[in-house]
């Protein structure tokens, strides 16, 4: 490890010409005597690195000397793709790659193209998890995610929704995609009838263990974002495996598709009757599962009625009765 932290202190003089004994000591999290003795390492083994005293002090490394550390690893180059996103770096155990990455590359940069890449740094910033949802990493994404960069088949065991049983899948992982703070698996079951591409949730993965052999040479032609765009909507609609029939005032209807799945929402409101006399509408919703439907459908409080299915139905029923329980005597005065 200390090697590697070696490597780092001299780009990062390189690249930030006077960085102060603290300054480095912060960003190795390592101490202050550390770092100098680390510049003492690195002196003996003939990298010219010198401390200044003074306003313009701190490491320096000598005139006209440059590193040759800074030829990147294939999987340090993988990383600056995904650069934007430290949430996803993190969770593909590929953020110190990914530090180390573009210390490399900023150590390259003539001193205006190196300032220009920080100012974009310092001004745009990618957050992918939706709000009001604690981001969790699957357990098995980082050995998933090594299986996809080395082209290794393994066999998963896939926990499916709604259903207390779980199938086992031979599988080629092509690529991953994080959608809403959700991470998805895209690849190939070579068990299938034809090319039967599958795309699962990481964190309904329970097993993973790679297969024996060589890598799976992977399809030249198959393209991850365009196959993710072409399919999105209908993987999406492949998790809506049964549906509720509701009763819905106009402003029910109205906040749906706050609510619920958008690609449920679409056939439901294909689907709306004319308003009844008091109003109300009637509409087929799709859902993932009763569980998921309660969730969903709660909160739009009185401005819905589950007409079906009658597990979900009575869901609401005991909700309410809950609810009055709670608040009837409460709330007289």
């Amino acid at each position: 490890m200390r090697a590697a932290r070696l490597i780092r202190m001299a780009l990062l003089v390189q690249s930030s010409p006077g960085l102060t004994a603290d300054a480095l000591a912060r960003e190795l999290d390592v101490s202050r005597r550390t770092v100098i003795r680390d510049a003492q390492a690195l002196q003996e083994a003939g990298v010219p690195i010198r401390a200044e005293r003074g306003r313009a002090g701190g490491y320096h490394l000598a005139p006209g000397h440059r590193t040759r550390l800074t030829t990147l690893h294939p999987t340090e180059a993988e990383t600056l793709y995904l650069s934007g996103l430290p949430t996803a770096l993190r969770d593909l155990g590929l953020s110190d790659a990914a530090d180390t990455a573009r210390l490399k590359l900023s150590a390259t940069l003539l001193p205006s193209l190196r300032a220009a890449a920080e100012s974009s740094v310092r001004r745009f910033h990618l957050d992918a998890p939706a709000w009001f949802r604690e981001p969790s990493a699957p357990e098995l994404l980082p050995e998933l995610a090594h299986a996809v960069w080395s082209d290794r088949t393994v066999r998963i065991t896939y926990a499916r929704p709604g259903r207390d049983d779980a199938v086992t899948r031979l599988l080629e992982p092509y690529g991953l995609v994080l959608k809403a703070g959700v991470w998805y698996v895209v690849g190939r079951v070579p068990e299938g009838p034809g090319d039967a591409w599958r795309t699962y949730r990481v964190d309904r993965v329970t097993a993973l263990s790679p297969t024996d052999g060589e890598p799976f040479v992977r399809d030249p032609g198959f393209d991850l974002t365009e196959h993710w765009r072409a399919n999105a909507e209908v993987f999406a609609r492949t998790l809506l495996r049964t549906a509720a029939t509701l009763r819905l005032t106009g402003r029910g209807l109205g906040r749906l598709p706050a609510v619920a799945d958008p690609a449920g929402v679409a056939e439901a409101l294909a689907s709306a009757s004319g308003p009844d006399a008091d109003g109300r509408v009637v509409v087929e919703l799709p859902v993932e599962s009763e569980e998921v439907a309660f969730a969903q459908l709660s909160e739009l409080g009185a401005d819905v009625e589950v007409l079906a299915p009658e597990g979900l139905r009575e869901r609401f029923r005991t909700h309410a009765r809950d609810l009055a329980a709670l608040y009837g005597v409460a709330g007289q005065r």
